[in-house]
């Protein structure tokens, strides 16, 4: 298999190779813009590494892979209009630079691209399970980012219903890219739903640490404000699980922390974060995120391969649900 600069080597000539139409320009521009703003392409990726378990010419895998690239960045486009995001990696957004109809308009045009890389799929019966595949990943994504914002505005949100929906907004299309890549490579079924699930329980792993991350992480290293999610009043697995072991009074501090503006924000993230300590609620994390971890890496293992052939993509899911940043 080959390592993971140079998929995304291949991947980037890919898309050298086959560029949005330089016309309309209102339209096509922000498409190339969202693409370039430094993502780390890991679905594709990891659609080319499912891939190259079984197959050594992840070439043929491209066309799907670059879909859901292209997916993942339709999204992305959308999500910042719902969320009246200014930047994006540190960049305008693009209905910042551009407008809201652009980022409208633009976004849908990326999701009919996909559609048309996925159908350069070799055979006619795989083209067909990809958009099967790909058509359950899109929708459950969309159901995952409509749980989100309905958690908004509730105060009843469960540990089961955050972790249902970090699994649809995030770890489906980690799992899905997996299973795509086995279904290019005509990977036996139960092989291809052991990396479906892997992929799946990565994600939901992945998305855990991001909740650590976002709350314990070193800020050099995590490149924004630590304590986001806090002065957001996000309903996290930590507020979750504290909400749900805490003594009365601490439940009642929380939440009402949770009601506050962040107009102090370093009080404010330290008084929550000193809740979750005296509660033990990083340990609780962590230990959650090990068990999903496990059972992602028992599926791993049950694909029908060499040991010695998933080594790469192992190691970079490894390095993911490691990672400090």
């Amino acid at each position: 298999m080959h390592a993971l600069p140079q998929l995304l080597e291949r991947l980037d000539r890919y898309a050298a190779d086959n560029p949005f139409p330089g016309t309309p320009r209102e339209l096509y521009e922000p498409c190339e813009y969202i693409l370039t703003l430094g993502g780390k392409r890991l679905r594709p990726a990891l659609l080319l590494m499912g891939y190259e378990l079984f197959r050594d010419d992840p070439e043929a895998a491209l066309p799907a892979a670059w879909a859901v690239e292209l997916f993942h960045n339709f999204t992305l486009m959308h999500d910042d209009i719902m969320d009246a995001a200014p930047l994006r990696r540190g960049r305008p957004t693009v209905h910042t630079k551009w407008n809201t109809t652009a980022g409208i308009l633009s976004g849908d045009v990326m999701l009919i691209r996909a559609y048309t890389e996925l159908a350069k799929a070799s055979r006619p019966d795989i083209v067909a399970r990809l958009i099967e595949c790909f058509n359950r990943v899109a929708t459950e994504v969309c159901e995952g980012q409509q749980m989100d914002i309905n958690f908004e505005s509730r105060s009843d949100v469960s540990i089961a219903e955050y972790l249902r929906m970090i699994e649809l907004k995030t770890a489906v299309l980690l799992g899905g890219a997996l299973e795509m890549g086995a279904i290019c490579a005509q990977a036996a079924p139960a092989d291809v739903q052991h990396l479906y699930h892997f992929g799946r329980l990565a994600g939901i792993a992945f998305q855990i640490q991001d909740d650590l991350l976002d709350t314990y992480g070193d800020p050099e290293k995590f490149g924004k404000q630590v304590g986001g999610d806090i002065l957001q009043n996000k309903k996290t697995l930590l507020v979750l699980r504290t909400l749900e072991i805490a003594s009365g009074t601490d439940r009642t501090a929380l939440r009402q922390w949770m009601e506050t503006d962040a107009s102090r924000p370093d009080e404010k993230i330290a008084a929550v974060r000193a809740l979750f300590d005296r509660n033990g609620i990083p340990q609780l994390i962590a230990e959650e995120k090990a068990r999903y971890q496990a059972e992602a890496f028992g599926h791993l293992e049950a694909v029908g391969v060499p040991a010695e052939q998933m080594a790469v993509l192992r190691r970079t899911v490894e390095s993911l649900l490691e990672r400090e940043y």
